[in-house]
């Protein structure tokens, strides 16, 4: 399983995902896991053990529906996902830094900038599983956590959205939305099928104006869903104060 998913994060077009996310802040990763991979994780949501918090939205007004954050050792698919992720997004993380004067750098390897997390106290682990029913949502929202911040993050679908091999589910689109200074802002929808990921900025991206590269706040959300249920695998790269 381990060479499969590396050799499956190789293989991907990041040419292509580098130019998406420069010019509108997300990218589509397509089919990052397989079917049999995608039921599994997702079946995970009903164990007892291997997750160290368990969220209702409605609770704490994020929208409704609910969310597991699992604990650490993670489970090895998320483990393996996170760790081979992190090393193709580091370069474009780094440069959009530069292009926004951030200090902040990002070492070449996943392990490092844990370490980097946790010694700022930064520990509890932030990959999660999401369920939503008919009627659930998901606010728009960033995934912050703490000081320490890598600027894009991965959302893997796991269900099959309608027309896609029958559906799991109708409704509960994944959508993005922009500010952009003194204008209104941009919303999008993002299509996926089931083990497609999407990659998109946590907080601010650079986009390139008259007078130079300015940040621009992004958020990012759920549709409300309209029948079935919906799984998704969070990817965050940074742990938790």
């Amino acid at each position: 399983m381990t060479k499969m998913v590396e050799t499956k994060i190789a293989g991907l077009d990041w040419d292509a995902a580098t130019t998406s996310l420069d010019r509108d802040g997300w990218a589509v990763l397509p089919g990052l896991i397989g079917a049999a991979d995608c039921d599994a994780t997702a079946a995970l949501y009903a164990e007892e053990t291997g997750f160290r918090s368990h969220v209702h939205m409605a609770r704490h007004g994020f929208g409704r529906g609910e969310y597991r954050y699992f604990a650490y050792p993670l489970p090895p698919l998320v483990a393996r996902l996170r760790g081979a992720l992190y090393p193709k997004l580091a370069p474009i993380a780094n440069r959009w830094h530069e292009r926004m004067g951030m200090e902040a750098r990002f070492p070449a390897s996943h392990d490092a900038f844990l370490a980097r997390c946790h010694a700022a106290g930064q520990r509890r682990p932030t990959p999660l599983l999401l369920q939503y029913g008919a009627g659930d949502y998901n606010c728009l929202h960033q995934d912050l956590y703490g000081e320490h911040v890598f600027p894009l993050q991965v959302a893997v679908l796991l269900s099959a959205p309608e027309g896609c091999g029958g559906g799991d589910f109708t409704g509960g689109e994944f959508v993005l939305t922009e500010h952009r200074p003194r204008m209104q802002s941009r919303a999008a929808v993002v299509p996926l099928a089931k083990g497609d990921a999407v990659v998109f900025a946590v907080n601010a991206r650079p986009v390139w104006g008259s007078r130079g590269d300015y940040r621009v706040a992004m958020r990012h959300g759920v549709s409300a869903i309209r029948s079935g249920r919906r799984h998704t695998l969070g990817l965050i790269f940074h742990d938790a104060a």
